[in-house]
């Protein structure tokens, strides 16, 4: 059994293209596409395997689009288990404006999972053996699913002994604190969704982390601050680590680089500091390749010479 395995109940076909303008109502002659497996979890698995880490993805597929991810897993040499559903695989798109180096990103919603389909997705996670290292959880829900589908994750990941990550917002991100999580990665947006209110300073944002961390129901906080950097939080420590000079050709996937680096790195043997190190090179290097690329290893070990992390 890999040592990272990863759970992506809403799996997407990402696709990108770019444009000169972006004018509402003509026709826009674009860049030839290019296509990606994608979501949360998707990206993460193919992000662990780029660095050369052990990792299997669980996810469910369905229809044209759903075979398509099958073969762009497939030619990524991504070990997958899937799982088969009547719901055809959602497409995402974004499309990069030329002219003012804009990205605009659609997302769509997927469709609907059956009970028997997402109970199947758990089931597969509960069957892994030997049980894996780390469970890393990442994407939104489809339709059908219910918010504490993660929250029911994150249980089975107790029983096996694996730590569990997870990277979600909204009500499925607080019912699977509620359960009690290993590490969450939210961004500041999803940190002031979970708190309820804004988070305007370094110390707001140390103090929603530790509302957590102080009762048990979370261990980290990976929190990504945008053009502000990162900090990572746990009981003893509050680290910041602030952005790279980098002019952004693509935000898609960053957030995944971020938390790919980090789980590859523990999972190699690093100490958290040197995870949140690779993770931030990571979400940087993404964010210079176009479209749907992600980071690669050569520019997150480059620019990892260049992260600083200083305590708070």
């Amino acid at each position: 059994m890999a040592q990272i395995v990863t759970l992506t109940p809403n799996p997407a076909i990402d696709l990108s293209t770019s444009v000169d303008h972006v004018v509402p109502m003509l026709k826009l002659r674009c860049t030839p596409q290019r296509r990606d497996p994608g979501g949360g979890g998707v990206n993460v698995a193919r992000v662990v395997k780029r660095f050369g880490g052990d990792v299997e993805a669980i996810l469910p597929v369905g229809g044209f689009t759903g075979q398509l991810l099958r073969s762009l897993l497939e030619s990524e040499e991504i070990p997958s288990r899937l799982i088969e559903v009547a719901g055809e695989t959602r497409e995402d798109f974004s499309v990069s404006e030329l002219s003012t180096n804009s990205q605009f990103r659609f997302v769509l919603p997927g469709e609907p999972l059956r009970e028997s389909e997402w109970r199947e997705c758990l089931m597969v996670l509960a069957s892994l053996k030997p049980a894996p290292k780390f469970i890393v959880a990442s994407g939104s829900l489809p339709p059908g699913v219910p918010d504490d589908f993660f929250a029911q994750a994150a249980a089975t990941a107790r029983k096996l002994g694996a730590r569990f990550f997870l990277d979600t917002s909204g009500a499925p991100l607080a019912a699977a604190i509620e359960h009690g999580v290993d590490l969450i990665k939210p961004n500041l947006r999803e940190m002031c969704d979970l708190i309820g209110g804004p988070l305007a300073s370094e110390g707001d944002w140390i103090a929603a982390a530790r509302k957590y961390i102080g009762v048990g129901k979370v261990t980290t906080v990976a929190l990504s601050l945008g053009h502000l950097g990162a900090m990572l939080i746990t009981r003893e420590q509050a680290l910041r680590s602030p952005p790279l000079p980098i002019k952004p050709s693509s935000a898609v996937g960053a957030g995944d680089s971020f938390l790919g680096a980090i789980v590859y790195g523990l999972a190699q043997g690093d100490d958290m500091i040197e995870a949140f190190r690779l993770g931030v090179a990571a979400g940087s290097a993404a964010l210079i390749h176009p479209g749907t690329e992600l980071c690669l290893p050569a520019d997150a070990y480059r620019l990892s010479a260049q992260v600083t992390v200083a305590p708070v």
